[in-house]
């Protein structure tokens, strides 16, 4: 059986002839008293002490949770971001890539223009040349002719 302090002040024991002395008895259970208060009071301050320790954990536990979903977030944000740079650096890839195509693309359409060009101007020296030979042979005939009248 569990006395409390106060079931213990009010212990009595049998007298008897031969027993022990009440008043050491009563020193004894003085004493018990004043150790069992004491424990009971320390009992009630470790609970108390123990109920705010579970408080701090819990807030800690919280921090904890936050901290993690933080960091969760964090990373995600983290490989959104290189994911969009990512994205973006082949959107610049491609654009770059189309731009030289059609700088290509357009140099050799101007290629063609100049080969064109050039095979026209070849074309029209040839004709000038070949028109100017026979100019020059015709005049060169007249010039006999009017030599072989006059002699």
């Amino acid at each position: 059986m569990n006395y409390t302090p106060n079931d213990l002040q009010n212990l009595t024991f049998k007298k008897q002839v031969m027993g022990y002395s009440e008043d050491m008895v009563n020193d004894v259970l003085d004493k018990i008293i004043e150790d069992y208060s004491a424990y009971i009071k320390e009992n009630v301050e470790l609970k108390d002490k123990l109920a705010l320790l579970n408080e701090g954990l819990q807030h800690y536990k919280t921090i904890e949770e936050s901290l993690q979903n933080t960091l969760l977030v964090a990373q995600q944000t983290g490989e959104d971001i290189k994911k969009n740079a990512y994205e973006k650096a082949d959107n610049v890839i491609r654009e770059a890539e189309i731009r030289a195509q059609k700088l290509i693309n357009d140099a050799n359409q101007e290629v063609v223009k100049i080969k064109f060009e050039y095979e026209d101007s070849k074309k029209k020296l040839h004709v000038f040349k070949s028109k100017c030979e026979m100019l020059l042979m015709s005049q060169l005939e007249l010039l006999k002719q009017i030599f072989e009248e006059e002699e």
